[in-house]
């Protein structure tokens, strides 16, 4: 252990051979990134081994699709990513399209913000839309785009704004005093029956979506169109918008920089990320497969190419899942929109 807590030597795995997952789901920041946001090429080798070896890779995060270009490169197959901590499924080889959309309905996030407004007095608003990001006058510079509005949320929310058309992703909030952890818990006592709340920031920054929309629900659903259970996806995260994701995974790691809530969640844990901790539990993995492989040919049969598959399904084409589509090529699932 480092002086932080952080796992700093062998990752803390089961047992034996490691299972052979169907789906990696990874979160980029303080997770698959290190610190600098750079991917290291220990990593890019081991995200391409995987997916030669059938594994599909999903990259599940709180950014949204603009900020994406980061690991855009390292997206092989189906080119899909999960954003916005679940409430967009984008296609990244298709200049980050928006394949599903589960928005967060207007009404609710106003519900939220009056909620907020009243249990924790100062608390500053951003709208995180599917054109881009709104924000109050108060909310902190963290990342201002010169193309926002600049209003209070309760106008940026409305339905008269000319982006009213626009799904909302998710709502921010920002409170400059609170502790993140208590900023949290409070939230979500005021106003978690309205929607869902979560946060990945080192700040008291909170990130609101639709109720019941979190990475965990929108990986499930992706990987039931894909026939994948539970039990054949290994999850890694860092952060408390990663718990449900790394509960609901069949095998699950917490980086070693992890807040304490992942680490009890999770059913392993890796190095940090600046010790590329998914590459470390990847190339295990990866080798347990080899050596399984091995055992299983008979004697003097060649390799299987793992690009030779029996499944006549092509599961690097994103319509094999995708479903019923809307003329703009995107399925909503927010159930309703007001």
């Amino acid at each position: 252990m480092g002086e932080d807590g952080a796992v700093t030597s062998a990752p803390q795995c089961p047992d034996g051979p490691l299972p052979t997952p169907r789906l990696i789901a990874t979160d980029l920041d303080g997770t698959l990134l290190r610190d600098d946001k750079s991917v290291s090429l220990r990593t890019v080798a081991a995200l391409a081994a995987a997916e030669e070896a059938g594994i599909e890779v999903f990259f599940v995060t709180g950014r949204p699709a603009r900020w994406m270009d980061v690991v855009s490169d390292h997206v092989h197959g189906h080119g899909l990513a999960i954003c916005a901590n679940g409430a967009a499924v984008v296609d990244l080889h298709a200049g980050r399209e928006f394949v599903q959309v589960r928005a967060l309905p207007r009404a609710a996030a106003r519900t939220v913000v009056d909620a907020l407004r009243n249990a924790a007095p100062g608390t500053s608003f951003a709208v995180e839309l599917t054109t881009g990001i709104n924000y109050e006058p108060a909310y902190p510079p963290f990342f201002k785009d010169p193309g926002a509005h600049v209003a209070v949320a309760e106008k940026l929310l409305a339905q008269d704004m000319d982006e009213s058309a626009a799904p909302v992703l998710k709502l921010l909030a920002h409170h400059p005093e609170l502790a993140p952890d208590e900023f949290l818990a409070l939230a979500r006592s005021a106003a978690g029956e309205y929607a869902s709340i979560t946060r990945s920031s080192p700040t008291a920054l909170l990130e609101i979506s639709g109720q019941g929309v979190s990475k965990a629900s929108t990986l499930a659903l992706c990987c039931a169109e894909r026939g994948i259970s539970p039990a054949e996806v290994v999850a890694f995260g860092d952060m408390p918008n990663d718990v449900e994701m790394l509960s609901w995974a069949g095998t699950s790691y917490a980086m070693g920089n992890a807040h304490p809530d992942v680490i009890a969640a999770a059913s392993g844990r890796t190095t940090a990320n600046n010790e590329d901790g998914v590459a470390v539990v990847i190339e295990r993995i990866l080798a347990d497969l080899i050596a399984q492989r091995q055992h299983k040919r008979p004697a003097g049969q060649a390799p299987q190419d793992p690009q030779d598959r029996s499944d006549p399904q092509d599961r690097s084409d994103p319509q094999a899942w995708r479903g019923p589509h809307d003329r703009s090529g995107s399925r909503d699932w927010s159930g309703s929109r007001d």
